[in-house]
């Protein structure tokens, strides 16, 4: 996926804020190859916690609905670890079961000085880190 740095940035400045809870959130792409990503849907963590985020039935609907109108696609979710390296944990890869093809995006703070940001494909038990290609 290719993504510009303002979203990068985005994706970042949302993990710092909400730390030292995980965020979450959902990034919308434009279709073709690679995907382009064209913008970052901030949403609200309703577990509240440093350890999982959960993210509301009703509001990933509603954020799926407003990527739609705009003519563009889901491509990955983003989420943040506050405490661990940006690997997807047993929790992520049993969450990712239920979106296939999708992207996630792990934004690492726990070095709040040096923030890394990962992004995998997650197909049943298999992790695959995919090129996160900042523009």
């Amino acid at each position: 996926m290719l993504i510009p740095g303002k979203l990068l940035d985005q994706m970042v400045a949302h993990a710092r804020a909400d730390a030292p809870n995980e965020c979450c959130g959902v990034v919308a792409v434009s279709p073709g190859e690679p995907p382009r990503a064209e913008r970052v849907y901030p949403a609200g963590n309703a577990a509240a916690s440093p350890l999982r985020f959960e993210i509301d039935g009703l509001e990933v609907l509603r954020l799926i609905e407003r990527i739609e109108e705009q003519g563009l696609q889901l491509g990955a979710i983003y989420h943040s670890h506050t405490r661990s390296d940006p690997y997807p944990s047993q929790t992520d890869i049993n969450f990712a079961a239920g979106w296939p093809g999708v992207e996630w995006i792990i934004v690492g703070v726990a070095d709040s000085e040096r923030p890394l940001v990962r992004s995998y494909l997650i197909d049943g038990p298999s992790v695959e880190e995919v090129a996160a290609e900042a523009i």
